[in-house]
């Protein structure tokens, strides 16, 4: 059966998206091998034309198309029930989507503050104008200027983490013994701050034993699909995509922005 994912890609194959790595990680999961297509934010004619919206990921399957990752992973669940379970079950499926809604509205909120500035850079140079453009209208001020005080936020984003922790203090994964879909969507936070940003914000937490025990694990599953792209580059080349006018930043994506209105699914990055 054909399979096909769309992928948002950045500079020199950089897997830059957290719903994208979810996805990765459910293909290695379920033991797929779909045909890869890597996707620039300049490449949405192509997403439009195939699935009517222009967010990846997304797949082909068989003549469907299916968008968004929450729907991808409930469509690779029941297309292939022969295949290990990402959900373990009804109630399995039901918890997942609680944390898939809290990863994306809280810990992901809380993760792009302390990498916003930094993730830039890991965008295609081609692209880098319009996601200023995009994300510094999501959030009122440059990007510099939104992530100049992270430190004062990590507090609040230990917090967030905090049932991550306790959970993982007294198990390996989220879903216990073994990792299910529900890690997939956590952990690609955490990845999408891997590959982002050279800021570790696990690296000195005292509090964050369990979780950073945790995030290990997760890179080395499946042949280490953590560490099989770059991750943050050692130097920073190319525009950092402000030398441009607010029209041409609108051009490089034309039907994803309008001027003065971006909208905060738009901004996440997916």
């Amino acid at each position: 059966m054909a399979l096909v994912f769309h992928e948002r890609v950045g500079q020199d194959r950089r897997r830059i998206s957290p719903f994208s790595w979810r996805i990765r990680y459910a293909f290695a999961h379920k033991g797929l091998d779909p045909e890869i297509v890597p996707t620039r934010f300049a490449d949405v004619d192509r997403i439009r034309g195939l699935s009517g919206q222009h967010y990846v990921p997304i797949i082909e399957h068989d003549g469907e198309v299916v968008h968004d990752s929450w729907s991808i992973a409930c469509h690779l669940e029941d297309r292939f029930p022969d295949r290990p379970s990402l959900f373990g079950g009804d109630a399995g499926r039901g918890a997942a989507r609680l944390v898939n809604i809290w990863s994306d509205s809280v810990l992901g909120g809380a993760m792009r503050r302390q990498i916003y500035s930094d993730f830039v850079w890991v965008i295609d140079p081609g692209d880098r104008a319009y996601f200023r453009y995009s994300r510094e209208a999501m959030v009122g001020t440059t990007l510099e200027d939104y992530s100049a005080d992270r430190d004062e936020y990590l507090s609040a984003f230990f917090e967030a983490c905090a049932p991550l922790e306790r959970t993982l203090l007294e198990q390996p994964f989220l879903a216990g013994a073994a990792p299910a879909y529900l890690d997939y969507v956590v952990f690609s936070v955490f990845q999408w701050a891997r590959v982002g940003s050279p800021r570790d914000v696990l690296a000195d937490a005292a509090s964050m034993n369990g979780v950073r025990a945790w995030r290990t694990r997760m890179v080395a599953l499946y042949d280490r699909l953590g560490d099989r792209f770059p991750l943050y580059p050692m130097q920073r080349i190319g525009p950092d995509g402000r030398a441009v006018s607010d029209e041409a930043a609108c051009s490089t994506a034309p039907s994803l922005s309008v001027r003065g209105r971006v909208s905060h699914r738009d901004a996440k990055g997916s």
